[in-house]
């Protein structure tokens, strides 16, 4: 089922682009903003009107509230199943104790002479739209991804858009809801797609107020909303397709690592599953465990497509060292390593949105309730960019405060340096507070 690609013979000499070796999904973002620029444009111009063509066009339904009211988010948190709740509840409290020591200080002061002082602000978004996808999966766990960080900074204005479900009377999944109603988010749309992206960046009068930000996952087409709305609002990233690589040695449990590697497939036709070993026999008994695996798992189809696919994989690599280039050069969005030393093996990775170490840490655990997040950087982007998190929710402002004696001690250099850059009106801003300096 997973195609093998056998990396031993470049072991030896200069280091190969195993970038360009490992499979990896293709997600042409650009070419989807053709489709999306007329619903986002729509939408801008026309507001709730156009939100609910593209809703009984897109999700077959058409609300009967945008915005959901606030009975609907009560009554679908008491109607949670209660071992639902203490699920949501756990997870809920493990995400919120990480995101506090994530947001450490918010002030940092620094006396650069007597009377000059620069202090670091860290100032918290305004207001943030968060979506939530609803499509393959009612993925309520991105709720609390999204909203517990944001909530930790200081976020004062949440709104959560999610799409509306044909089965649910229009209104989101009742989970979606549910979180919602837990984490005292009363702002909730029932608004999917690029036109949920499109409301939040735009603002629809009487409706929704325009955002400052948008996070969240979503397909292709959300997507490729959000690098259009890029600039007039900030985003989190341009999340592709899920994936996850596997590096592996002779001493990984094949059951655990075939299942692991069935988990993300789930998710999507597109999702990437990589496995990276130095273990020919390893390689047969995940092939063997895979197979068996699938053809008892619901959604045996759509993982097979996955597992098919050419973003998925198994690479066998000559040893760990080579497999460790590999994965640093893969920068998966998630990375779990069963190895001999798990510990130590992870501790050099240099290059992935999150680490699983061992193979009592599946990636399932992190999207859920291992308190870390899991709205993180695919396709590659794991090597310039980070995981979402409190800190993507502030903006560090620099405040200065010098007094006269301060100005004076560096103002030759200010002027001095306006002369070399040929903008003397700069200099002169200094000048003219203390007069001739000729």
């Amino acid at each position: 089922m997973l195609t093998v690609t056998d990396l031993t013979d470049r072991a030896a000499g200069p280091r190969p682009d195993y970038r360009s070796l490992v499979p990896r999904a293709e997600f042409d973002v650009e070419a989807a903003t053709a489709t999306v620029r007329p619903i986002v444009d729509s939408v801008a111009e026309r507001g709730a009107e156009a939100i609910l063509e593209y809703a009984e066009k897109f999700d077959q339904v058409r609300p009967d509230h945008l915005r959901v009211p606030a009975e609907l988010l009560a009554a679908a948190e008491a109607d949670l199943d209660p071992e639902l709740r203490a699920a949501f509840t756990e997870a809920i409290a493990r995400r919120r104790l990480v995101a506090q020591a994530e947001l450490g200080e918010t002030e940092h002061r620094v006396d650069v002479a007597s009377g000059a002082r620069v202090t670091q602000h860290m100032m918290p978004v305004s207001r943030v739209g968060l979506y939530v996808p609803g499509g393959l999966a009612p993925l309520s766990s991105s709720v609390i991804m999204n909203v517990v960080p944001a909530q930790v900074a200081g976020v004062g204005s949440i709104a959560v858009a999610s799409p509306p479900q044909k089965e649910f009377g229009g209104l989101p999944h009742p989970a979606v809801l549910a979180v919602c109603q837990l984490l005292g988010v009363d702002e909730v749309y029932a608004v999917g797609g690029a036109q949920a992206v499109a409301m939040l960046a735009h603002g629809v009068p009487e409706l929704c107020e325009r955002v400052d930000m948008i996070t969240g996952p979503g397909n292709i087409w959300v997507t490729a909303a959000k690098r259009l709305v890029r600039g007039l609002v900030g985003i989190d990233s341009e999340a592709g397709p899920t994936e996850i690589a596997i590096l592996a040695d002779e001493t990984a449990i094949a059951e655990h690592v075939a299942a692991d590697l069935i988990s993300q497939a789930e998710h999507d036709p597109m999702a990437s599953a990589v496995l990276v070993t130095d273990s020919p026999a390893l390689i047969d008994g995940v092939q063997q465990a895979v197979v068996r695996q699938v053809a008892s798992t619901r959604h045996a189809e759509r993982i097979t497509s996955a597992l098919n696919g050419p973003q998925s994989g198994i690479v066998l690599v000559a040893d760990l060292e080579q497999g460790l280039d590999v994965v640093n050069a893969y920068a998966a969005e998630h990375l779990e390593i069963h190895t001999a030393d798990a510990e130590r093996v992870a501790a050099r990775v240099i290059n992935a949105g999150a680490i699983f170490v061992g193979t009592w840490t599946p990636v399932s655990l992190g999207d859920y309730c291992a308190g870390s997040t899991h709205v993180l950087p695919t396709a590659g982007c794991a090597c310039h960019s980070s995981g979402l998190n409190v800190k993507s929710f502030l903006r560090a402002v620099h405040v200065i405060n010098y007094d006269r004696e301060a100005l004076a001690a560096v103002a030759r250099h200010v002027e001095v340096f306006a002369d070399a850059e040929d903008l003397p009106a700069h200099g002169n801003a200094v000048t003219v507070r203390f007069g001739s300096r000729s």
